[in-house]
């Protein structure tokens, strides 16, 4: 990580280039550390002399090594992509600071997981002021950089969340998401029960016209492959299931949009819903999803295998409902296969069973031969009635006495008047 000497943003600052980031160009540091600040800003200030690496003077496209000291002008001087001056992030009260800690569930030199809470976003936006995003600040521990988010949660879901603690982490955990390596397994009190308990969900999804692009639906014809696992852990009567979720893709509102589609919302989701979402007595009406597991390849080599304990509100309805939260999680299973994926290893099975058989058929006709080639070796070979056994071959000619002069050539032999061979 870049280490700065000085605090006061009005300052002038120095940092020391980190092992992380050795090789980075310098536009692409202030992307990662500064972000706040324009490319515009980083020229004019390469242009003016006022960047500076190891006393000399900078250009954007300068590549940084690990131990140089990069110097940095005083924030103020920072203009945003308006013309106007970027403004800083808020400070954060002691119950920010507090509320922010106490999420985390686990903390290495990499990453941070958090719990989040139901009801708080992940980003901020319209009319959104409190978010994961703006408690980052309280999450930088012994670092000097703020944590990053790799992935986000609907803002009344509630479970894991995983932040990465360096660029490069960052990274790490952005391939793993976007190869769909990860396992994500969601917990969901659904309205009915489906009638298969253990099955697939795959139909495509497409921002809904005329919501502004804060709703989903199904769209066969133009929607955005998307598919869902589902397991019912627990059933209460035909009224509501307890569901286990896995998506194997990550479309906006999947899960929800996905229940909905096959008539099981998700208890107190009214968006997508309706009011059919919500049960009667004393079930609550938040919204009963939550990310219970996060299982991610982590940048030293190890699995990260992370779960999150249930909100409060979730856990009653599984108390009112009669389940016990100890029979929730079930084994993980072996990463799903996507469609193309699951095409090839039907090919591969079928081409194998069929060289198999060949191999069966092949191996029978040759016991067959071999057996045949046997009883025709030990059987007695028929033959013509009166014709003899085989056997050595006999002339039908009487045998000629072989005296002194049998095998001659006539006239070769003495008494001939031709001379005998010597």
């Amino acid at each position: 990580m870049s280490r700065a000497k000085a605090t006061d943003p009005a300052a002038v600052r120095q940092f020391t280039v980190s092992a992380e980031d050795d090789g980075i160009r310098l536009d692409r540091w202030f992307k990662r550390h500064m972000e706040d600040v324009p490319f515009a800003t980083v020229s004019r200030w390469a242009r003016t002399g006022q960047l500076r690496v190891d006393g000399a003077r900078a250009t954007p496209g300068d590549r940084l090594a690990e131990g140089q000291v990069l110097r940095v002008p005083p924030l103020d001087a920072a203009m945003s992509r308006t013309g106007r001056a970027a403004k800083p992030r808020p400070m954060l009260s002691d119950e920010q600071v507090e509320l922010a800690e106490s999420l985390v569930i686990h903390r290495d030199a990499q990453a941070l997981v958090i719990n989040k809470p139901p009801g708080l976003a992940t980003q901020g936006g319209t009319r959104t002021h409190e978010h994961v995003d703006g408690l980052l600040d309280a999450l930088m521990f012994e670092r000097d950089d703020r944590p990053r988010l790799v992935h986000r949660l609907d803002k009344d879901t509630s479970g894991v969340l995983l932040l990465a603690r360096s660029a490069r982490a960052a990274a790490h955990f952005a391939k793993a998401f976007s190869s769909r390596t990860v396992r994500k397994v969601y917990w969901a009190i659904i309205v009915g029960v489906p009638s298969i308990e253990d099955g697939y969900i795959d139909l495509p999804l497409a921002k809904q016209p005329g919501t502004g692009g804060e709703k989903m639906h199904v769209d066969e014809a133009e929607g955005a492959p998307a598919r869902t696992r589902y397991r019912v852990i627990e059933r209460a009567g035909n009224r509501a299931a307890w569901v286990e979720l896995q998506p194997h893709t990550g479309r906006t509102h999947q899960l929800r949009v996905h229940m909905a589609a096959i008539g099981h919302p998700i208890v107190g989701d009214g968006k997508y819903g309706g009011k059919d979402a919500f049960l009667s007595g004393t079930i609550s009406r938040k919204m009963h999803l939550h990310a219970r597991r996060l299982r991610i390849d982590h940048p030293d080599g190890t699995p990260l295998d992370i779960m999150a304990d249930l909100p409060r509100h979730f856990a009653e309805t599984l108390a009112n409902l009669g389940f016990e939260e100890s029979e929730g999680d079930l084994p993980l299973d072996a990463p799903a296969r996507t469609k193309e994926e699951e095409k090839v290893a039907i090919k591969r099975a079928a081409s194998a069973y069929a060289k198999d058989v060949r191999k069966a058929r092949r191996g029978e006709r040759r016991e067959r031969s071999s057996e045949a080639g046997a009883a025709n070796r030990k059987a007695p070979r028929a033959r013509p009635a009166g014709k003899p056994p085989p056997g050595p071959a006999r002339s039908s000619r009487p045998a000629r006495s072989r005296g002194p002069g049998a095998g001659r050539k006539p006239g070769s032999g003495p008494g001939s008047g031709k001379p005998g061979r010597g």
